[in-house]
């Protein structure tokens, strides 16, 4: 019989018990596969299963003694559905790949294997990961775990609603404009967008391509870390990937280095805050004094984010999906078509001005981290909203332009190239949770991840995951 306490336990816990033979990872997918029969049917986080393929993975795995079984010593890991894992149903989230199997996995999946990680699953995920609620006409919606109701964000959604509701330990994201930070802020957990090229992937359509990065997401910091450990490394197929640092990631997580000097923004002077997302994450971020840090309100120049953003992302956008709009118009979502014929409308004018203001943003944050260690900041800007909303139209009295403009306080640090984290840092008065986004210059995680780790012990909310999905409130 699985031992379904496990679902409770950090994924670097269940890595010692791997490692010491107190548990196998067959042992691990026989958990999972019944947490999933058990709660994902309220939630819909994991909408492809591959169980079959993840026992033969770990089978193999066990041939070998325990200790050369990789960093993850066959911990089970769910794969975003935009990335191709080999002999296994990858839609994208769309129609038009709804009977999409790639015959090979991207060279991230490969290295998470090659680590000790064992694919069982397919996390939900919006159409090509556009928009922040996770929706798709393939698999339906995924749904918050604190609240039924709500949205988990998205794009990462699945990820981190399986996360909250104990069907995995680790989950893969990938974050363009904030698709790791907002489910994790929505849903109690923590992801982690790192810097360009920490993690390689196999180039699709372009090989300059920085704005989409892929990340790990954990219950926990020091989760966190491990996982990003064992994705982390550099790949000949990725050319702006960057070779593995010599200490690892989850030894700075835990090297309790703290912070000097800290800045909090509530909004980056570009986006209006819910009020008690504004209270909540300030008060949070006041707490770094505990540990001695000095807290102020300050912020880079963000001004030309949104201007910036919206530009290159449309451009991203035309070169990645243009030919889907010419075939196959009919499948896609309004919102894709619109962000395309956008990308489209765009002039060489456009992008020359674009390209030249996040290079002078991301000069300016690096002028900021001269004088500051750590930038903190609300994650997202509203609490987990219903989820058949299908984005945030307005907040606190501001309407929006478009689909996407409430995310500036994520994608803002997008442009700037900086690694950031959301930390569950408490809950709004009706229970739900609120994520603080934690920013470090570039380069710099492990410097984000020890203080991470610190602000989490100050702050106690670790622990409050896993749970079983709630009904919504009445």
């Amino acid at each position: 019989m699985a031992d379904q306490g496990l679902v409770k336990e950090t994924a670097c816990a269940v890595v010692e018990k791997l490692k010491a033979g107190e548990v196998t990872p067959l042992d691990l997918l026989d958990v999972l596969e019944q947490r999933i029969t058990e709660v994902d049917g309220k939630v819909n986080a994991l909408p492809i299963l591959c169980f079959d393929r993840a026992r033969a993975h770990a089978k193999a795995l066990m041939q070998k003694p325990a200790g050369e079984r990789g960093l993850l010593a066959g911990l089970p890991v769910p794969i975003k559905d935009l990335t191709a894992v080999s002999g296994v149903l990858t839609t994208l989230g769309s129609p038009i790949f709804k009977d999409n199997v790639p015959a090979k996995s991207d060279i991230l999946v490969e290295r998470i294997e090659q680590n000790g990680g064992v694919i069982y699953a397919k996390s939900n995920t919006p159409e090509f990961g556009a928009g922040a609620n996770t929706f798709n006409e393939v698999f339906g919606p995924t749904r918050n775990p604190w609240d039924t109701s709500r949205s988990a964000a998205g794009s990462s959604g699945g990820a981190a609603a399986a996360l909250a509701s104990g069907t995995a330990w680790l989950a893969h994201g990938s974050d363009m404009g904030g698709s790791l930070r907002n489910p994790a802020s929505f849903c109690g957990i923590v992801g982690l967008r790192p810097s360009i090229g920490r993690v390689a992937q196999t180039p699709k359509f372009g090989v300059d391509r920085t704005l989409g990065q892929q990340g790990p997401m954990a219950r926990n910091v020091e989760d966190l870390a491990l996982l990003l450990d064992a994705m982390s490394g550099e790949h000949a197929a990725d050319p702006l990937s960057l070779p593995s640092l010599p200490t690892s990631f989850l030894s700075a997580a835990r090297s309790n280095q703290k912070p000097k000097r800290i800045a909090y923004s509530p909004d980056f002077g570009i986006t209006p805050v819910d009020p008690e997302v504004k209270a909540v994450t300030r008060k949070a971020a006041e707490r770094f004094a505990e540990a001695g840090a000095i807290v102020k309100e300050a912020c880079p120049d963000f001004s030309e984010a949104h201007e910036c953003f919206h530009v290159l992302r449309a451009f991203d956008f035309a070169i990645t999906k243009a030919e889907l709009l010419r075939t196959k118009r009919d499948l896609l979502k309004p919102e894709v078509i619109w962000n395309i014929e956008e990308g489209l409308k765009l002039t060489v004018e456009k992008l020359e001005r674009a390209e030249a203001q996040r290079v002078a943003i991301t000069q300016r944050a690096l002028e900021f981290f001269d004088k500051y260690d750590l930038l903190l900041a609300p994650a997202t800007i509203v609490p987990p909203f219903p989820v058949e909303h299908r984005y945030v139209a307005e907040c606190d009295g501001k309407k929006f332009d478009n689909y996407v403009e409430w995310l500036g306080i994520v994608y803002a640090i997008t442009l700037a190239c900086c690694p950031a984290l959301s930390l569950p840092c408490g809950f709004t008065a009706s229970g739900l949770p609120i994520g603080l986004q934690m920013v470090a210059k570039p380069r710099a995680e492990a410097q984000l991840l020890a203080g991470a780790k610190v602000l989490e012990d100050i702050l106690g909310v670790r622990g409050t995951t896993p749970i079983d999905p709630r009904p919504p409130r009445s």
